[in-house]
């Protein structure tokens, strides 16, 4: 499956204007043949919008879902983007998988919040595992922090996830984890991780850009540099079968030498 990684910060402040670009974004990737566009952590509203988090929140079924579903049947490919999900009164940082044809498919809530500002603003999510199948793949879904788990990635492994989307706010210092640390996780865990940010300076934070999708042999299939750009990159499930046969990690575990980790 063709997947579109589109790194991006759009507009903070304005679902309208991120729709706009989601759209646009949406039509170069289908015409290039892929099946699935996938959006930075928190790209309908923006990231450091401060309150505005609150006040922008919608639920998982609300205006700006409908307006994807629109788009995503319009153009005839899946989307996943980041948003702050509203949940009565808990505001979540939420990912959201829409399938080509407009349904809903998942949604994730990130579990393992960043620093005092995602601390200040979200509540934390309580299920560590959410999937879909689309297109023949297993997809499963994260957002930014979460994949510097290994427990976490591992819990995806174990369930069968085949593609791993992980929408991220990565932010400087820290772009090791975008150089190195996503290519080791697809590779110890034989499954494609697509990592996709945001990029530029909004706020306090510098986002890093460097969006990437990793293979389970560990390479980088493509990676972007520090400017707003649209990834196109292949997941092919054949290579997938192949690689988790020479490398058995799952099969090789021990799982009764590790209960101390938990």
């Amino acid at each position: 499956m063709r997947t579109a990684l589109l790194q991006s910060s759009g507009r903070p402040g304005s679902i309208a204007a991120n729709l706009k670009v989601l759209d646009e974004a949406a039509g170069r990737a289908a015409a290039a043949g892929a099946g699935l566009l996938a959006a930075p952590e928190m790209f309908l509203t923006g990231y450091a919008i401060g309150d505005d988090i609150g006040r922008l929140a919608e639920p998982a079924d609300g205006d700006a879902a409908d307006a994807i579903a629109e788009l995503a049947g319009r153009h005839g490919l899946a989307i996943a983007y980041g948003y702050p999900e509203r949940a009565g009164e808990a505001v979540f940082n939420s990912v959201q998988l829409i399938a080509a044809d407009g349904t809903r498919l998942a949604n994730y809530r990130k579990t393992h919040l960043f620093g005092c500002f995602e601390r200040d603003h979200f509540t934390p999510g309580a299920q560590p595992v959410v999937q879909a199948e689309l297109n023949g793949l297993r997809v499963g879904l994260m957002v930014c922090y979460d994949v510097e788990f290994p427990e976490n990635v591992r819990a995806h492994a174990l369930a069968g996830t085949d593609l791993l989307l992980v929408p991220t706010a990565q932010m400087h210092p820290f772009q090791f984890v975008a150089e190195s640390v996503v290519p080791v996780r697809a590779f110890e865990n034989q499954m494609y991780v697509a990592y996709v940010n945001r990029v530029g300076q909004e706020g306090e934070f510098e986002f890093v850009g460097l969006s990437t999708l990793a293979g389970p042999d560990g390479v980088a299939r493509t990676r972007a540099g520090r400017a707003d750009e649209l990834l196109l990159a292949d997941v092919d499930p054949a290579f997938l079968a192949a690689s988790r046969e020479a490398n058995p990690y799952l099969k090789d575990r021990r799982p009764g030498l590790y209960g101390s980790l938990v």
